[in-house]
Order: C-alpha cells, then structure tokens, then sequence
C-alpha cells in the first residue's frame, strides 16, 4: 500500500505540474493572462483550429487523470485508516 501511495502521490505531482501550462496554453477570450504572452496578435496568426481541439483534448485528459489521482489517494487513505 506505501509503494501505490507513493507512486500515486509522485503521479500527482507530475500531472499538477503540466496542468498549469496546459491551461495558461488555450486562447483567452479577452484580459485573461493569456493576452499578457502576445494577446495582440491577429487571429490568422494564433493557433489553428486543429491545434486548439489538440490542446483542450490533452488538457481534459490531464485534467481527468489529475482527478482520479486524486479519488483514488482519498481511497487509500479511507482504506488505510
């Protein structure tokens, strides 16, 4: 049970740490901190449409990871008491 936990608190971390930028990442619709990194740029020269639904696609699946780590430590720690 102490190696999963590890394990799992390690994977926590590491989906935490790539959430953040993931999120920053996605077009802000307007005075958001993603107009601080070149919000002035004209749409034909921002990301793609196909490159946009890639990003909110990995970030959902981050996302849903992130989540289940987190239920499953809440598990082992009910389990463990």
């Amino acid at each position: 049970m102490n190696a999963l936990r590890i394990t799992l608190q390690v994977l926590l971390v590491l989906t935490s740490l790539l959430l953040v930028p993931l999120v920053l990442l996605h077009k802000g619709k307007g005075g958001g901190l993603s107009d601080m990194f070149g919000g002035g740029i004209t749409s034909s020269a921002g990301s793609s449409g196909v490159a946009e639904r890639n990003l909110n696609r990995i970030t959902v699946g981050v996302a849903l990871a992130w989540t289940a780590i987190i239920i499953l430590l809440g598990l082992l720690e009910r389990v463990a008491d």
